[in-house]
């Protein structure tokens, strides 16, 4: 469904207006930049692997439960891991095949893995066969809610916490909730979400009108990087569809726009200005809304994602549509391999990413990015490629309270870290406040990680 409205009447004069502003938040953030990046134009479907590794922590609480066991045959979407419980998910097998052991190793946060290694072989039973289409209008609520639960949906950005637990929280409010379709794009290496976002339009509005029924949310806001107006004008004008309120909002470049306490910082205030209710925010990206459809109304699990592949030492880099617990070593073989010698591997942004300790790890559902930069370069960012890295003392040159979008001092907390750990008083300075957006460490000259250890040993906690 598309509008069109007469070019003379006020109502085009009125959306014009709306169409042309950007909101962000007040204060601090930076532009981010990176030639490594994949091209944003298309996404390839990548090999089947013939070896896969099904990791039986993909979301944010305890680790699945293996329900098959050495020898046992699977099917392409089969349970092999049923949730422990809150905040823990169901897990399936994304190839079919034969499980020929169970595997254990570390990760770069020092935390226990286990997978359930898959030897594939067999027929599929959903790739390359006409999904069959479930009606989801009927449904209530929590059918809708155990229906993601079963299908192993989870956020697929940050921690990845199961959408039925979060669904759970939100239909428990008394106040009213807007769904937020999350298409910020303030960090390059969101290349894959962009591209999702273009091939799967009409899945990802439908995953909103989905999300928005399991939860009795009243409104659906397409917050859109402003750069991006004729996708914003796309998303609003299909949304309409499913009979909610739209609201289209457009957001500015700075990072990290996308983050939650930016993104709501910001609604809160188009909320003011505008006079349009926002009420309580459930923020979705297009991974996850894509899920959710795929979930609801194909009855599918999370068997695949889109992931950007680049990064200053691979040789093709590229948009890849890759089954789930495929071996990172054999994504970078798709894109022709290595160019050089590696200084550092890691999944998510250059700007945050975890590193990567063996090729042999599997992607996960939350995985959207995975880089390998030259022993040379190891940061990308035009701001952070500038830097040295080695690590030098701080020079007090006040560039990390300029950038700080919580308005903190880095500099203080960080030094704060090592005098006062013993007293813990480091933890009166607002420095629970810090979410890890990593613009402090970006913008540092001596290459200080303030970010990551005011986040390791201050609040423990995760960007999202």
């Amino acid at each position: 469904m598309r509008i069109y409205l007469d070019p003379g009447s006020d109502k085009i004069k009125d959306y014009m207006v709306q169409i042309n502003k950007a909101y962000s938040f007040p204060r601090g953030g930076i532009k981010l930049s990176d030639s490594s990046v994949p091209p944003r134009n298309s996404s390839v479907t990548a090999f089947l692997p013939s070896i896969s590794i099904i990791s039986l922590n993909q979301h944010s609480g305890g680790q699945a439960v293996p329900v098959v066991s050495v020898g046992d045959y699977v099917k392409e979407g089969m349970l092999i891991g049923r949730s422990s419980g809150y905040l823990s998910c169901n897990v399936h097998a994304s190839v079919p095949g034969k499980v020929i052991k169970i595997v254990k190793w570390t990760d770069s946060f020092g935390q226990r893995q286990e997978g359930i290694v898959i030897h594939m072989e067999g027929s599929f039973e959903k790739l390359g066969r006409r999904n069959e289409i479930h009606s989801w209008e009927s449904m209530n609520p929590y059918d809708i809610q155990r229906c993601i639960s079963e299908h192993g949906v989870v956020e697929m950005e940050g921690s990845g916490r199961p959408v039925a637990d979060i669904i759970s929280t939100f239909r428990d409010h008394v106040e009213q909730t807007s769904i937020v379709v999350r298409c910020v794009f303030d960090d390059p290496w969101l290349a894959a979400d962009y591209v999702l976002t273009r091939e799967r339009l009409n899945d990802i509005i439908e995953g909103a009108a989905i999300a928005a029924k399991s939860c009795n949310a009243s409104r659906i806001i397409y917050a859109v990087s402003y750069k991006e107006k004729e996708l914003g004008i796309l998303l609003k004008n299909a949304g309409f569809r499913w009979g909610l309120p739209v609201s289209l909002v457009y957001f500015g470049s700075r990072y990290p726009q996308r983050n939650k306490r930016e993104l709501e910082l910001t609604l809160r205030n188009y909320e003011k200005k505008e006079g349009t209710k926002v009420a309580s925010l459930f923020i979705l990206g297009p991974a996850t809304l894509a899920a959710i459809c795929d979930a609801v109304k194909f009855r599918k699990p999370v068997l695949e994602r889109y992931v950007a592949i680049g990064g200053t030492a691979v040789n093709n880099p590229k948009i890849m549509k890759l089954r789930i617990g495929t071996r990172i070593g054999d994504i970078f073989d798709e894109c022709g391999g290595f160019k050089g010698k590696i200084g550092k591997i890691a999944s998510g942004s250059p700007f945050l990413g975890r590193p990567v300790l063996d090729l042999d790890e599997p992607l996960v559902k939350m995985n959207f990015a995975l880089f390998a930069n030259l022993s040379s370069k190891l940061s990308v960012s035009s701001i952070s490629a500038k830097r040295k890295n080695v690590q030098r003392n701080c020079i007090s040159c006040g560039s990390c309270r300029s950038v700080c979008p919580v308005g903190l001092d880095p500099e203080e907390i960080y030094k704060s870290i090592f005098v006062d750990e013993i007293t813990g008083s480091f933890r009166t300075k607002r420095a629970v406040d810090c979410h890890g957006c990593g613009c402090c460490e970006l913008v540092c000259p001596s290459s200080l990680p303030l970010s990551t250890e005011i986040i390791s040993k201050v609040t423990g906690g995760i960007y999202e």
